[in-house]
């Protein structure tokens, strides 16, 4: 069943606010923590000279030695991250030094990070753009490495084989493209599971929205596990019904 959108807000009713996604335990601030965190133990692994599978280290036998928590200030509230520590005590994290509790200006960039369709170039840009200070190229490229990993991990993870309602829709977000800042639109599939909880399928970007654009999502979605779906809430999305009927000739039905 293809419904529109008037009934987001019914659907929503018995469940969290929407706004929630924005929110405090919403989709921004998980993909935020998650991209800091691995973004700081990239800058560990940078400072001790060595990855993890090179545990040796060139760096006079000082090693990681744990996390701890802090809690910063963002555009979205207060959140919690571990933060890596060393043996010696010699590493402080660029991207959230010691001592700061302040962090803005990250969150259309996260979006765009876990979107499909960027590059690791423009990745490279954002990560330069984030960290505004005079870094090495080497330590750019090594935090660039581990969040195109984390990013991919996020994009290709198995998927739930039943979702009741997915929601298909649209946030514009700045993203710098050929050294000019655009506005641009980023797909968001929003699933809610078998349990009521929602869950963020994933995110696309792409410069025309049509049938073959939705073909390639429904049949990612398919790929990554999922057999049903119950409802589909779309907004007049072009080309949507197409890409359903294709992919789930005998899961939804249309209605208008």
């Amino acid at each position: 069943m293809v419904i529109k959108k008037e009934l987001l807000d019914e659907l929503f009713a018995s469940c969290d606010n929407p706004q929630d996604l924005m929110g405090e335990d919403g989709l921004l601030k998980q993909l935020k923590k998650a991209l800091l965190e691995r973004a700081m133990n990239a800058e560990l692994d940078e400072h001790l000279g060595y990855a993890k599978n090179d545990p040796a280290g060139r760096n006079g036998g000082n090693s990681s030695n744990g996390h701890g928590r802090k809690t910063i200030v963002g555009e979205d509230g207060e959140m919690e991250i571990t933060t890596p520590r060393d043996r010696d005590a010699t590493f402080e994290p660029q991207i959230i030094k010691k001592g700061q509790r302040r962090f803005e200006g990250f969150d259309d960039k996260i979006i765009s990070m876990y979107a499909r369709g960027m590059s690791i170039n423009e990745i490279r840009g954002h990560l330069e753009e984030i960290y505004g200070v005079a870094v090495s190229k080497d330590l750019i490229s090594t935090v660039t490495d581990a969040v195109m990993e984390e990013v991919r991990d996020w994009q290709n993870r198995p998927l739930d084989a039943v979702y009741p309602v997915i929601i298909f829709d649209a946030l514009r977000v700045k993203i710098r493209d050929e050294g000019v800042v655009r506005n641009k639109a980023v797909y968001l599939a929003l699933g809610f599971t078998l349990e009521g909880q929602k869950e963020v399928l994933g995110l696309w970007i792409e410069q025309t929205e049509g049938a073959k654009f939705w073909l390639r999502v429904m049949n990612e979605i398919k790929n990554r596990g999922v057999n049903d779906v119950f409802i589909a809430v779309v907004d007049g999305l072009k080309g949507f019904p197409e890409a359903i009927n294709a992919v789930f000739p005998d899961k939804l039905e249309r209605k208008s």
